[in-house]
């Protein structure tokens, strides 16, 4: 192989085929169009923030996107030094903008900063073709094919001021070229919220938000259940800067903080973390100063102080770096105002608010407690999963017959009840990719015990480690990771009675306190083993689900029938029936757990398994008719 430079080896790319040839590199996730949209959308967006319109159009068509807005327009028909109008060099020259400078017409706060997102989604599109009107009614039309400029027309019409952008993402560069309208929709309600005064039009529905960050704390909280009254509202602004921010706090053990800057939204940087340690600071100084916590008490960690907690905020700045044009982390920005701002009105909220103060002080306080108890426990599931170094194993439970396959994600998991139902399923199953692990009746009811107890459960220890998820020492929980999880499904096996639902729902509700991500991500199944049993006149075996289903094949095979048992328990069915109804992929009956609403799911295990009796009578009274007695 000859690896040394030739006279060509040195290449220069011209800016359109150095974005067509790296377009991840601009657009950062390149499976489907979707930022192309955000990066035409965000210039809109940029034009009502300094008062020009306050409507934005967006209409996605098969193949085509176009966003309109009724800002002011480009300069029409303006010839630059290379020959090109100053519209044209908005989308094909990179780095053109008119947003570089803290002094000029967009303050330095637009989201649209680099000069580059009109030119990356013209040379990752088909065809796109620009129109701008001014305030006199001048225009200017502009097209390009695969980035490359094909025609202009000027002229004067009657027609409001604004620009309408219309592109066709190209497929080469894109694992889909469709637009995600589900996130670009999610996108456009935030914004929304953001900008009480703009409207959204979205394929023809209107989104409007006249009540801002309120909205929009709303939007997130979705149906979790709020802790406290009155939730934090800040709306400040000083020179060029400002921060609009709402929070709230819930029962959930999470956290979820949604923070714009600019109008754009982020993931990472400075500004997260000075909001975090803001919040920390005076939650603990006032903490101390109400006697909940002792001057000599050790501060509450953010960890535990910000579980549970919701906050959506908006930061307006200047001289904002990032660390790539998606924009998503940022490297540089002034946290000076977003610190004293957030705990000045922090402070004032706490004092008016003293209830829902030390609601959120005694929920950190058991966080912490659970956290303190989870460390021990981790340490414990630790000392019983190591083997001798020369292994580099864990030490699997003796209940767990394990399968052989390195291909962990087609490995199955079955958890069954009881010697003869794991048995015959031991007997039945495939040991390249199924696992049985028999547990003694009943499993424990997490909810309703301490941290600190919930891994001294020895079958939960066992469970812990078959799956091969590391325990979070801050939740108690074990951290999702679909590279270090055993098993590809989780399926309960028990049997069709009262006591297996009761088997198997308690097992769900383990599954859902230790990592609610394993049912999310569709990991976990329940088995539908079949109540009947018919033998034929030819003496086969037809296996029925339950007695909706015996009723239907009588009516259409009465006379074919020779016998008909009931199989209520999985240690009555010799390891072939198992086999074919429970661990065959052709022939068995399994349903996947489906997760459509995370905090009513999450409410569902609250009432049904937590400590109040109250939200259960309330279930069942409002149930009771839906009951069946075998």
């Amino acid at each position: 192989m000859d690896n040394l430079y030739k006279d060509d080896s040195i290449e220069s790319l011209s800016p359109r085929e150095h974005v067509r040839l790296r377009p991840g590199m601009y657009a950062g996730d390149t499976s489907d169009a979707t930022q192309l949209a955000i990066e035409i959308l965000g210039n809109a967006i940029d034009e009502y923030n300094i008062g020009h319109g306050n409507k934005i159009t967006i209409i996605i068509n098969d193949k085509m996107v176009s966003i309109a807005d009724e800002g002011q327009g480009f300069p029409i028909n303006v010839i630059r030094e290379d020959g090109e109008t100053v519209l044209q060099a908005s989308f094909d020259v990179i780095n053109t903008s008119g947003k570089y400078r803290d002094d000029g017409v967009y303050e330095g706060t637009a989201i649209g900063l680099n000069g580059i997102g009109g030119k990356l989604t013209n040379f990752l599109s088909h065809t796109l073709s620009v129109s701008s009107w001014n305030s006199k009614g001048e225009y200017e039309f502009i097209h390009f094919e695969e980035g490359i400029f094909k025609e202009r027309k000027v002229g004067k019409e009657n027609h409001p001021s604004g620009t309408l952008v219309s592109f066709i993402p190209s497929e080469e560069f894109f694992d889909s070229p469709q637009v995600n309208q589900k996130k670009l929709l999610n996108f456009c309600e935030d914004i929304a919220c953001l900008c009480p005064g703009l409207i959204i039009v979205f394929n023809g529905q209107e989104i409007k938000h006249e009540n801002g960050i309120n909205d929009l704390l709303k939007k997130h909280l979705g149906k979790d259940i709020e802790i406290i009254n009155n939730p934090l509202i800040i709306q400040e602004k000083k020179d060029k800067q400002a921060i609009s921010l709402a929070m709230s706090y819930t029962t959930r053990g999470s956290t979820n903080i949604v923070p714009y800057v600019n109008c754009g939204i982020t993931s990472a940087g400075p500004h997260i973390t000075s909001i975090k340690s803001t919040i920390t600071r005076i939650l603990n100084k006032w903490a101390k100063e109400q006697g909940i916590l002792k001057a000599t008490d050790k501060n509450l960690d953010g960890a535990s102080l910000q579980e549970g907690m919701v906050l959506v905020a908006n930061i307006t700045a200047e001289g904002v770096s990032y660390d790539a044009q998606v924009k998503s982390t940022i490297t540089k920005i002034d946290t000076g105002f977003i610190s004293s701002t957030l705990g000045e009105q922090l402070e004032i909220w706490l004092d008016n608010n003293i209830e829902d103060g030390k609601n959120i002080i005694e929920k950190a306080l058991v966080a912490r407690k659970a956290a303190e108890a989870a460390k021990k426990a981790r340490e414990r599931v630790k000392a019983k999963a190591v083997t001798p170094v020369k292994a580099k194993a864990i030490q699997l439970p003796t209940t767990l017959t394990d399968c052989w396959s390195k291909d962990r994600s087609k490995c199955e998991l079955f958890i069954c009840e009881g010697k003869s139902a794991a048995a015959g399923l031991v007997a039945g199953r495939d040991s390249e990719t199924q696992a049985i692990y028999g547990v003694r009746g009943k499993m424990l009811s997490v909810l309703k015990t301490a941290p600190a107890n919930i891994y001294k459960n020895q079958e939960i220890n066992n469970l812990v480690q078959a799956l091969g998820l590391e325990v979070d020492e801050a939740t108690c929980t074990l951290t999702y990771d679909e590279k270090k999880l055993r098993y590809g499904k989780i399926i309960a096996a028990a049997d069709a009675d009262f006591d297996g639902f009761a088997i198997e729902n308690l097992l769900f509700n383990i599954l859902w306190y230790m990592c609610p991500d394993l049912i999310v991500n569709g990991h976990v199944y329940s088995a539908v083993p079949p109540l009947f049993r018919v033998t034929t006149k030819k003496n086969e075996y037809i296996y029925l689900r339950d007695a909706e289903a015996l009723v239907a094949y009588q009516k259409e095979h009465g006379a074919q029938i020779q016998s008909i048992g009931r199989l209520k328990g999985l240690g009555e069915q010799d390891s072939d029936e198992l086999s074919y109804c429970l661990l065959d992929p052709e022939t068995r009956n399994v349903l996947q757990l489906k997760v459509e609403d995370y905090g009513k799911t999450d409410k569902m295990f609250q009432d049904l398994y937590g400590k109040r009796v109250e939200p259960r009578v309330q279930f069942l009274a409002q149930h009771l008719e839906e009951a069946r007695v075998d």
